[in-house]
């Protein structure tokens, strides 16, 4: 019997209904789909909720009429078939009111991860989501990488990946590049790493 590796696990509405028992029976734990694949992010410790807080008066210090929401799914990917849960989804306030559980990532300006202490942090952070929203059209995608201590900003997609990648060490400044516009002094980082 031959296998074909790019087909997917599963169909998006499978995923849909999977991701929803999964989150009844097992609290913290939060699935994703991407590339045809089911995955599971694990709960956020408390220093990355710290930087949430952080990123969240950050936004809307420079950008008042925007929101960094959290916890929002979203379609990706061309055909909108897979699902992601950035930790942060910054767009205009009213985005995603009455979107549902997974929504349309038109309006995003920025999608938002912050690297676990998991051991598939490296492929789902660093390989598979900046591959995913740069195919999906997502502006700019910020990792906050809490293993290298370092900011990755990703920007111009071209519909494969994103054709900048602009890397600081924790504690130097770097500007969020349009349509987001925000400088981010990321100092106070070093704080929540272990």
């Amino acid at each position: 019997m031959t296998v074909m590796a790019d087909r997917p696990q599963m169909l998006p509405d499978e995923f849909e209904a999977a991701a929803r028992a999964l989150a009844r029976e097992v609290e913290g734990l939060r699935a994703e789909f991407i590339h045809g694949k089911m995955g599971v992010k694990p709960a956020p410790d408390g220093d990355h909720e710290r930087i949430i807080q952080w990123l969240i008066r950050t936004c809307m210090q420079h950008r008042p009429e925007l929101w960094l929401s959290t916890g929002q799914g979203l379609r990706i990917e061309p055909y909108r078939k897979g699902h992601a849960r950035p930790d942060g989804t910054l767009a205009h306030s009213e985005a995603f009111v009455g979107a549902g559980e997974w929504a349309d990532p038109e309006p995003v300006l920025m999608a938002v991860e912050i690297t676990s202490y998991d051991t598939d942090t490296d492929r789902r952070d660093r390989v598979d989501k900046p591959r995913a929203y740069a195919a999906t059209g997502i502006p700019v995608y910020l990792l906050i990488d809490r293993d290298s201590c370092e900011v990755k900003v990703h920007s111009l997609p071209d519909g494969t990946r994103y054709e900048s990648v602009l890397t600081v060490p924790f504690g130097k400044g770097i500007d969020l590049p349009d349509p987001v516009g925000i400088p981010l002094e990321t100092e106070p980082l070093k704080n929540w790493v272990r």
